[in-house]
């Protein structure tokens, strides 16, 4: 299943990269992460893992992730590892009122959460939830920029 949203954020991709790197900062607009332990001896960049507590509604999953893309203020990319598997990308583009934030993921869910069939409901509620996220990505950049 493939699952694209976007929003447009209030600062510069410089700006905003500077808190995405962070890795374990995304708990703090990502609803869906309710954790994240790194793995890696590094902490950013191509190859650093990390362990990923998922929760949506009541199932949770332990989601092993890799770094598999690391563009300063341009893209992160990530592999999925684990019960649900697949990629995704954050995309970061310059635009007249800051920057635009993309975010695409083609993610495979296993027979324990319904596989193909289980997808066609999971992506609407996913969906959702990313949007949220992105709402919440904002407020953080949003506060970044008083402080």
């Amino acid at each position: 299943m493939k699952i694209f949203v976007s929003t447009d954020l209030p600062d510069s991709p410089e700006n905003v990269w500077a808190y995405l790197r962070d890795i374990t900062s995304h708990t703090d607009w990502m609803h869906d992460a309710l954790s994240i332990d790194i793995t890696s001896t590094s902490k950013e960049g191509i190859g650093t893992t990390f362990d990923c507590l998922t929760g949506v509604g009541p199932l949770r999953t332990l989601d092993k992730m890799e770094i598999t893309g690391w563009a300063p203020n341009r893209m992160m990319g990530v592999r999925h590892e684990g019960l649900v598997t697949g990629e995704g990308v954050f995309t970061l583009s310059p635009i007249a009122t800051g920057t635009r934030f993309a975010w695409v993921e083609e993610l495979k869910l296993p027979a324990v959460f319904g596989g193909p069939i289980g997808e066609i409901f999971a992506k609407p509620i996913l969906g959702m939830i990313w949007r949220r996220n992105l709402s919440g990505l904002r407020a953080q950049i949003a506060k970044r920029q008083q402080d």
